[in-house]
């Protein structure tokens, strides 16, 4: 049973009261957004404007929500992902936050693009997007709403792919800053957080031991340079596919097995990809696979695996477990797709650690009042975060750790700023 929340759409608005608990234990691990709730709470940068967030619903983002709420902002949140929601999270926020809630774990995608509409039929100010499908449907069916929006935030590597795309084709309607591209982001939120996380997603769906496995990664930007030396970490002989020959030689000189998806899909036992693209795994690579491959994606779409051909080619299919499902082969293999080819961290874990992602939803909320001040400076196309927000987050987190930096005498500084002091 359904039961609507006091102002969004949520499962059960009984559950709140669970999430309130999970929202506090997450926080325990965020003390640099912390401290940016308690200015904001002071300050209201953002007070007057309408926020809404296209984001993965979980405790995490839950203390980003508050806090941007603590800047005044009105704030209206719908999921990125239809597997990536927790029910009792988004209880609390609707309930005990007053904030806005449109999402339910498990949603099919007519739900999924109904609450996408109604946190834009709250006429934003603000978009804040991991993927860009909020933004995308704002550029296409509900382009009406663009009037008033100043502008936004992307969260992902997949989405900030997407904005380049729509600027570069003079489409881009307003400014919007890739937190993605952030030091204190990417450098952490993606090798780290998903490099735990989608090992602990797999793990909880498959029990599987990781010692031993040959597991294909596929993709080595941040993501997969994570998952890889997670996995590596935990004894598995890792291979790495890749498009980019600089990341190739990369992936060789980290010490993984570098070859092509053709020669990889006979040998492995685990397939991950994280490409951003799509068709990381196509039907070929599926034809050849060993039996009893596991194969799970933690890209932020679930196209990276060819799961149309995977249903086509395959002779039956039952639920084997929790977020697996195996697909019986007509030769008598069988092959196992994890969390329905979505995001596996999210769809069978609880995303990344919350001591990561304070970095990430720091840099979200920091962007989101750099926008509420500077939005009528800036041009209709995708820009970096500000140097200076990047670096203090990095202070403010070293600060959290207890940990100390060396700081440039002004001889130093003098000499690194010349260019006639030489041997």
């Amino acid at each position: 049973m359904q039961i609507k929340g006091k102002k969004g759409d949520v499962k059960d608005v009984s559950l709140a009261q669970d999430g309130v608990k999970l929202i506090d234990w997450a926080s325990r691990e965020m003390p640099v957004l912390k401290l940016i709730t308690e200015r904001f709470r002071e300050e209201q940068p953002l007070k007057g404007l309408r926020l809404a967030a296209c984001l993965h619903v979980t405790t995490e983002t839950a203390n980003l929500a508050i806090a941007l709420k603590a800047g005044g902002a009105e704030v209206y949140m719908c999921a990125s992902n239809p597997l990536s929601t927790q029910d009792d999270v988004a209880a609390a926020l609707d309930e005990e936050e007053s904030i806005s809630v449109f999402a339910i774990r498990g949603e099919d995608n007519d739900t999924y693009y109904r609450h996408i509409n109604s946190v834009l039929d709250r006429d934003p100010d603000i978009t804040m997007d991991d993927g860009a499908d909020l933004v995308a449907t704002l550029h296409t069916t509900r382009y009406e709403k663009l009037q008033g929006v100043i502008g936004g935030t992307e969260e992902t590597t997949t989405g900030v792919i997407r904005l380049n795309s729509l600027a570069e084709a003079g489409k881009l309607m307003y400014p919007i800053v890739a937190v993605n591209d952030a030091e204190t982001k990417h450098f952490f939120d993606n090798r780290y957080g998903t490099g735990q996380s989608t090992l602990d997603g797999i793990t909880r769906a498959t029990n599987i031991l990781w010692a031993g496995k040959y597991v294909v990664v596929s993709g080595y930007g941040w993501c997969g340079k994570g998952v890889a030396l997670r996995a590596r970490g935990m004894g598995a002989n890792t291979i790495v596919t890749e498009i980019n020959p600089v990341r190739a030689l990369e992936a060789a000189m980290d010490g993984h097995r570098v070859m092509t998806m053709d020669e990889a899909a006979r040998i492995g036992d685990i397939f991950i990809t994280l490409t951003g693209g799509m068709k990381a795994v196509d039907r070929h690579h599926i034809d050849v696979m060993k039996d009893g491959a596991i194969i799970a994606n933690s890209g932020h779409f679930n196209v990276e695996i060819d799961i149309e051909a995977l249903e086509e080619i395959s002779v039956g299919k039952r639920e084997a477990r929790d977020s697996v499902e195996e697909y019986s082969m007509q030769d008598g293999r069988k092959l196992f797709l994890l969390g329905e080819g979505r995001l596996i961290n999210l769809a069978a874990a609880e995303g990344h650690p919350s001591a990561v992602m304070d970095m990430s939803f720091a840099n979200q909320a920091l962007s989101a009042e750099y926008i509420a001040r500077e939005a009528s400076g800036l041009e209709k196309k995708v820009y970096p975060v500000p140097n200076n927000i990047d670096q203090e987050v990095g202070r403010l987190k070293l600060i959290a750790m207890g940990i100390d930096i060396d700081v440039l005498t002004d001889e130093q500084k003098s000499y690194l700023e010349s260019w006639n002091i030489g041997t």
